[in-house]
């Protein structure tokens, strides 16, 4: 006898303050009457980070497979599972000769996916849907708060961190393809 899958609804939403930058994420997961709002930050991120992480988040918080309607307002997010993945992962998650960039970060959101029976959906962000702006808000008092335990020094430390690895990453990257005969 098969059981019916829960029937849940998350809206997840990420930001950046400057693009790196602190960052932070957030999600509302429904189901039924029951209500759960999760947030975090990450002292040096991208936005798109941010975005892939609220949705990884929001899928890991479940406890047990469920049937999602999950909205975004990233566009990034929604295609890259609805288009993108099958193509990447054909490519041996590839763009080309290049791997597709926050390739951990899909590889995890796709192992999450995985457990569940997920429709994607858009929303345009900052457009009064209520749940799309409660997403905005935590995600944006998840960065105030890191501000606020963070000094600048070591806001500013991370970020040249960030930085350094993400160019490490493109050196080596390119370096693949080279030829240092």
């Amino acid at each position: 006898m098969t059981m019916k899958m829960k029937k849940v609804t998350i809206y997840s939403d990420g930001a950046c303050h400057g693009n790196p930058g602190p960052g932070g994420w957030a999600a509302v997961l429904i189901y039924g009457r029951h209500r759960r709002e999760i947030s975090g930050a990450c002292p040096a991120t991208t936005n798109n980070q941010m975005e892939l992480i609220a949705a990884i988040q929001a899928l890991r918080a479940l406890k047990q497979s469920c049937e999602v309607e999950l909205y975004t307002d990233s566009q990034y997010v929604r295609l890259g599972m609805i288009d993108w993945m099958p193509k990447w992962k054909a490519k041996g998650w590839r763009r080309g000769k290049s791997p597709v960039k926050n390739l951990d970060l899909w590889q995890a959101l796709d192992a999450e996916a995985g457990r569940h029976k997920i429709h994607w959906h858009w929303v345009k962000g900052h457009a009064n849907i209520p749940e799309n702006e409660r997403c905005d808000e935590l995600a944006n008092q998840a960065i105030a708060q890191l501000r606020d335990q963070l000094d600048p020094s070591s806001l500013k430390q991370a970020l040249n961190e960030f930085e350094k690895n993400r160019e490490r990453s493109h050196h080596e990257k390119t370096s693949l393809f080279s030829d240092h005969s």
